[in-house]
């Protein structure tokens, strides 16, 4: 029996681990599957596993990951172990060396071909136009995760769900582009939509689009929202997509809302240009007003994401954060976690070339390469915004913390459509 274990995908149902049962139940593998996330490993089914599957698709999932692997050499030493996803491609080597004894990318074959005995062999990538619909009824159902508050407090259940993997833009910070190089695969349109249906039979009535940016095959994205509509005119959706694509692709996003976009999540990282320029995220400071406004003026809401802390921060790039929260009625679509979160370092990083001098050493049990803000208060400021955030801490909070003068919140609160979990790597 093969144990196919989910660690944690941003609070939602997980694609990864649903994809990977999918292949290998049709290949005529007996699996059993848990998510750690929301549920107590089963030692009944590690001790029972020939092979354990561990899917690290993210940073989070990683350090979740190898603590599942070290259960399982202790209850089962003779079960082999694979890790697979996103960070596993990443973390290759160190996981070889100490967690794991095979590795393996976002390529539903060589999981396929790692359960026949066979050494996994070629891309680490999804095949391109991959049909296979994810397996989900082993899960556990849609209620255990994350749901959508929308106006008055309201939850509704949240399917979760990819139209396309990889990214075809190279922002330097980016964990996807050391493995996809800057290619994307589109999932076809059937596929997603049939995805979607079983996750509607168990209760869903939001869709999460789980892409890196839905708007990397504009024409792709607006087939899979009309289909959406038309199968489910009462569903809503969400999406990540990058600024410059929110003002590349403006003139669509009216129809995107027409068929059931609700908000956006866009990595706006920064307001400082020399931070935004060396993270290569391909818009400006600038950009991002006029991005806001024709997101609102589609009728959707933009949620920012935000990498305050980087080799590149100033001082006064911090309070302009919260300034701008407040200036454009943000406060509310911006999760408090958002004004701590640091730089992450995976190996592979394009930001790793050149040995700059910030750098430091790889840590082992943070996956991680380390950093040092030239400015010693840059980094006081992050691990007392992390600190309390870790305590509870809000928006006025956090400002006082980095800000010399308190910022009066003379902005009307609004109500912003949000998931339970908060969106962050």
């Amino acid at each position: 029996m093969i144990l196919l274990v989910s660690c944690y995908e941003l609070g939602r149902q997980p694609v990864g681990v649903a994809k990977a049962l999918a292949a290998l139940e049709r290949a005529g593998f007996e699996t059993a599957v848990q998510d750690v996330s929301v549920e107590r490993l089963s030692l009944d089914l590690v001790r029972k596993a020939e092979m354990v599957f561990i899917s690290v698709p993210m940073h989070t999932a990683l350090q979740l990951g190898v603590r599942v692997a070290a259960r399982v050499r202790e209850q089962n030493p003779r079960a082999l172990v694979a890790f697979f996803g996103l960070y596993a491609a990443l973390n290759r080597e160190h996981l070889l060396e100490r967690h794991g004894d095979f590795v393996v990318g976002e390529s539903d074959e060589a999981l396929v071909a790692l359960a026949a005995g066979q050494a996994p062999a070629g891309s680490q990538l999804p095949r391109t136009r991959d049909a296979t619909v994810p397996s989900r009824a082993a899960l556990p159902p849609l209620p255990k995760y994350a749901q959508l508050v929308v106006c008055g407090g309201e939850k509704r259940l949240v399917a979760s769900v990819e139209a396309s993997r990889g990214c075809k833009h190279l922002c330097r910070h980016c964990p996807i582009v050391p493995v996809y190089g800057g290619k994307f695969v589109a999932v076809p349109v059937d596929a997603v939509m049939a995805d979607i249906e079983q996750q509607v039979r168990q209760g869903a009535q939001h869709v999460s689009f789980a892409d890196p940016d839905f708007l990397n095959g504009p024409t792709h994205a607006l087939r899979v929202a009309r289909e959406l509509s038309a199968r489910w005119p009462e569903l809503t959706y969400d999406a990540t997509i990058k600024i410059e694509h929110l003002l590349q692709h403006r003139t669509i996003l009216p129809e995107l809302v027409k068929h059931g976009l609700l908000f956006v999540t866009s990595a706006v990282e920064s307001l400082s240009d020399r931070v935004l320029v060396a993270l290569g995220k391909g818009h400006t400071a600038a950009d991002v007003p006029p991005a806001l406004q024709a997101v609102r003026d589609a009728g959707a809401e933009l949620r920012p994401t935000l990498l305050p802390y980087t080799p590149w921060t100033a001082l006064d790039d911090l309070p302009r954060l919260f300034d701008f929260a407040l200036e454009h009625e943000l406060v509310e679509a911006i999760d408090p976690v958002q004004y701590s979160l640091r730089l992450l370092l995976p190996p592979g990083s394009l930001l790793l070339q050149g040995s700059p001098p910030w750098l430091r050493e790889f840590d082992a049990q943070a996956f991680t390469y380390r950093w040092e803000h030239g400015d010693p208060r840059v980094d006081a400021l992050w691990r007392a915004s992390s600190q309390a955030v870790h305590a509870g801490a809000g928006f006025d909070e956090l400002c006082a913390i980095v800000s010399r003068q308190p910022r009066r919140r003379t902005a009307r609160r609004r109500e912003v459509p949000r998931l339970t979990e908060p969106w962050f790597c």
